[in-house]
């Protein structure tokens, strides 16, 4: 089995009340709009929903991967979408926990978990056996944190410059 792995998390202040802030990332859209390499979400009416990622891996180049996700939380505290059941080689798993730090602040805990499964390199890309996993995966690693840095600070400006307008 070739496995490509990639994971990042954060732990950010935003200042906005909890309910604006869960709003925000329950919104599939604001991951369109503001997360890089996010090209499209599909939601159907059970809980689920098609994501679809392109980014340039190292040794490999630009890469575009559909996942299957289903919503397996959605409370005040906690959204997470994990993997649909079923799915063997795209694997992607996104949290957002929130902590209310006064009725204008929320503390976000936000983790993304990526994982490409193939039976042989060759089925990733021509070029992934000769890079091998671990540089693949190192390469996938620094794209993904890229990805959520760029989209955590977006949020972030967005949430707060609209809270100050509110």
């Amino acid at each position: 089995m070739f496995t490509i792995r990639a994971s990042f998390s954060d732990k950010f202040e935003v200042e906005a009340p909890i309910r604006k802030v869960r709003e925000f990332f329950t919104d599939v859209r604001n991951f369109i709009e503001l997360m890089p390499n996010v090209e499209s979400i599909h939601t159907n009416g059970d809980a689920a929903a098609r994501w679809t990622i392109s980014a340039k891996i190292p040794f490999i180049g630009a890469m575009r991967q559909s996942f299957a996700v289903e919503l397996a939380e959605n409370t005040e505290e906690r959204i997470e979408w994990i993997p649909k059941a079923g799915e063997k080689q795209n694997l992607l798993r996104y949290a957002a926990d929130f902590i209310e730090k006064n009725a204008n602040s929320t503390f976000v805990q936000f983790a993304q978990n990526v994982e490409l499964r193939r039976s042989s390199a060759r089925e990733l890309h021509l070029l992934a056996g000769l890079a091998g996993e671990s540089k693949i995966s190192k390469g996938m690693q620094w794209e993904v944190a890229g990805m959520i840095k760029k989209f955590v600070q977006k949020a972030k400006e967005k949430l707060e410059t609209t809270e100050r307008r509110g």
